[in-house]
């Protein structure tokens, strides 16, 4: 990746690393699906990374990874909130049944003393129909305890007004009677603890249950804790490391400007002395015939008039790496996101070729043919290059430049025709990655090189 920036265009690697102003910046995807979100925020941290080839790639790094977790940092902050809504519905879930466990264990109690209360009421009832049946059959009497049921201890008053034999059958008749309301009360209440019992038996395994997924929402929401409070100190850590670093990429980016303005002035200045001496040429040739027509007496020829600028026709470029070869990084100015640091200080930086995302050892060809006028390695951070003068035609000069080769086959001086291999493509010099970066300049200006692809 190469950059331009003033009247040249050539700022030399703006630096816009895509870092939060705070920890509560919005994410840089907003896709749907996690996976878009991640592999979005992959491309941007790759897009900053490529920005900062002209700096350490340790620093490179931190600021691609910096983009990541700022990026993660809200979803994380998010996923955490949803985690403690799980934990306080969960703890919610547990209480109610817990308080509904508790009202049935106390309904059970009551069931249970009604029973044993019922069970001596009934005891009693049998006993007593046992003794009205025995004194009956015994000797026709009524026992004094009969009285009970009439409310009545004067057994001399029954003689004079009822046959005792009656009575006592009548009396037996009621203490059946109240036998059998007791013992279906009994059912009853029977019926009522099995229920009881039941729902205290899925009570508990519901409140069980819900214990397990509070405790499973709390293991939850810890998680999501301890990655937020990882995001939060990554992101801080590298934050501090990269405003520390600031001063030493400043400087660093001041002594790789100083030497692609070179470049620049070096390109600028070769073409120019090519369209000079074309346009001089053009103008001797003019000149000629003009000087033998006056000679032979014929009328003079119309003035030279040097022809419009149409580089994209002239030149005919190829491309230089296989067709299949995408194009990861396009050629243009690129603003700093708002809240970002911006170590060149000029709100972004101009990308002044494309990049291919070549694998490194990918053959790399000339995209025209011309003269080799730079080969090998170089101290404007684009490693192993090559820089190749195409001439002149109709008055348009063209130069194209191939950064960051593994290796370089072609040598200054040498003539190449288009198509022929000069290079396979690297990750030397200022590079965080294998790639090819190619420059087109015409007439002096870099230029976008699809336009004449």
């Amino acid at each position: 990746m190469r950059v331009v920036s003033g009247r040249m265009k050539f700022a030399g690697s703006v630096l816009a690393i895509a870092l939060a102003a705070s920890l509560s910046t919005a994410p840089l995807a907003h896709a749907d699906d996690l996976d878009d979100q991640q592999a979005a925020l992959n491309a941007e941290s790759a897009r900053v990374q490529q920005s900062l080839e002209f700096v350490d790639a340790n620093i490179a790094k931190a600021a691609g990874d910096l983009v990541v977790y700022q990026g993660r940092l809200p979803g994380a902050q998010q996923a955490l909130l949803e985690a403690q809504g799980r934990v306080a519905s969960a703890v919610k879930e547990a209480e109610a049944l817990a308080a509904r466990l508790d009202l049935a264990q106390q309904s059970k109690a009551k069931i249970t003393e009604q029973l044993e209360n019922d069970k001596q009421k009934i005891s009693d009832t049998k006993k007593l129909i046992g003794q009205i049946a025995a004194q009956a059959y015994k000797s026709g009497g009524v026992p004094t305890n009969v009285a009970l049921l009439f409310g009545s201890n004067d057994t001399g008053n029954f003689t004079d007004t009822m046959d005792l034999a009656n009575q006592a059958m009548r009396s037996q008749n009621a203490a059946m009677t109240k036998l059998t309301q007791q013992s279906a009360t009994n059912v009853n209440s029977q019926a009522r603890l099995a229920a009881v019992e039941q729902e205290i038996s899925d009570l508990k395994a519901k409140a069980d249950a819900a214990l397990e997924k509070e405790k499973a929402a709390r293991d939850d929401a810890a998680a999501k804790k301890a990655e937020v409070d990882k995001l939060i100190a990554d992101t801080t850590r590298l934050n501090s490391q990269l405003q520390a670093a600031k001063p030493g990429i400043q400087a660093q980016l001041a002594q790789v400007k100083a030497q692609q303005d070179a470049v620049a002035a070096e390109i600028s200045e070769r073409d120019r002395k090519l369209r000079e001496a074309w346009l001089a040429e053009q103008q001797r040739i003019a000149a000629a015939a003009a000087a033998a027509a006056a000679a032979a007496g014929q009328a003079a020829p119309a003035p030279y008039v040097p022809p419009a600028s149409n580089p994209r026709s002239n030149f005919g470029l190829i491309h230089p790496v296989p067709a299949n070869i995408p194009i990861t990084s396009g050629f243009g100015w690129r603003a700093t996101p708002p809240g970002t640091i911006d170590f060149y200080g000029q709100g972004g930086y101009m990308h002044t070729g494309i990049d291919f995302g070549a694998p490194c050892g990918t053959p790399v060809y000339a995209a025209a043919a011309g003269t080799v006028f730079s080969a090998g390695w170089g101290n404007d951070g684009g490693g192993n290059r090559v820089k190749i003068s195409h001439g002149v035609i109709n008055g348009d000069s063209l130069t194209t430049v191939y950064y960051h080769n593994t290796s370089v086959v072609v040598s200054s001086g040498q003539q190449v025709s288009q198509g022929q291999l000069i290079a396979y493509s690297g990750t030397t010099g200022n590079s965080t990655g294998c790639h090819v970066h190619f420059e087109t300049w015409v007439n002096g200006q870099a230029v976008d090189p699809m336009g004449l692809l």
